[in-house]
């Protein structure tokens, strides 16, 4: 949006301009910043995603291999930095996050108004708040992958075609599963380090998702209140109100559904890894 309709809108051009580069702004460091800033203090440099994974399956082997419950320094030094790039990933987003917010509550104040450009305010508004919705997502995925960091790396292990020593370090892993789970047979340290931080993971989101769907509970219950209290005269605020409390309705049952889900799951989390390693999750 333009500063002149901005202007004509009753809003402040200068807070547009000034919200709208820092989501631009942030966005950008989103995609640039977190494996930059992650390096600092590790012993190793992954310049890409490919670097990683590769580090990631060399050290796994290893780890594998030695039978210990503690992670030799190589594999340390991937899970650390990716729990450094995990905590500044969800930084960033909950900066963005505050910003959209900030700016979608201006932009919906200036269309209840009833200003001019009531249509471009409308959809700007309502872009705006999808993309806060979309930022809330990864602020709760970042905060999981920065409380299991070990888990979040996982998905590195089985992306393509494993082969050579991984093939066949993943294919211990699964057999070591599928027997303790049918036969009650023991499990290596190393799985039993793996099982518990699975359920860590899953735990996480259980935790994160649910003080999300507080938070939007109170929120969808002001949006029909607000409703609830406007005239049926003044239909443009009964419809801003109205959306805005499905909208935080369909959204909190989403995150009481994902809470149930991942509480299931780190209840019972050997099956679950086991799925994820064939391929399930």
């Amino acid at each position: 949006m333009s500063a002149n309709a901005a202007r004509s809108t009753g809003i402040s051009g200068r807070s547009v301009a000034v919200l709208g580069t820092l989501a631009v702004g942030l966005v950008a460091a989103f995609v640039a910043a977190p494996g930059k800033l992650a390096a600092n203090g590790s012993s190793e440099s992954f310049g890409d995603e490919s670097s990683l994974r590769a580090a990631l399956r060399v050290a796994f082997v290893e780890y594998w291999s030695s039978g210990d419950r503690d992670f030799p320094p190589a594999l340390s030094d991937v899970v650390d930095y990716w729990f450094r790039y995990h905590v500044v990933k969800a930084l960033i987003a909950a900066v963005l996050l505050i910003v959209l917010v900030a700016l979608a509550v201006l932009l919906w104040r200036a269309f209840l108004r009833g200003t001019r450009n009531s249509p471009a305010l409308a959809s700007a508004g309502g872009l705006v708040t999808l993309l806060a919705l979309a930022s809330l997502v990864l602020v709760m995925a970042n905060i999981q992958g920065a409380v299991a960091p070990f888990s979040a790396l996982l998905p590195m292990l089985t992306t393509g075609a494993p082969d050579g020593l991984l093939a066949d370090t993943l294919d211990q892993i699964r057999l070591q599963l599928a027997d303790s789970l049918s036969a009650g047979g023991r499990t290596s340290p190393a799985l039993d380090v793996m099982i518990s931080d699975f359920a860590r993971y899953h735990v996480a989101m259980a935790v994160i998702a649910a003080v999300a769907a507080l938070v939007l509970i109170a929120m969808s219950i002001a949006s029909w209140t607000a409703f609830a209290r406007t005239t049926l005269s003044d239909r443009r605020s009964r419809r801003v109100w109205g959306s805005f409390g499905a909208l935080f309705t369909v959204v909190t049952l989403a995150l009481l559904v994902i809470a149930a889900v991942n509480t299931s799951t780190a209840a019972d989390s050997a099956p679950a890894l086991l799925a994820f390693f064939e391929g399930g999750w």
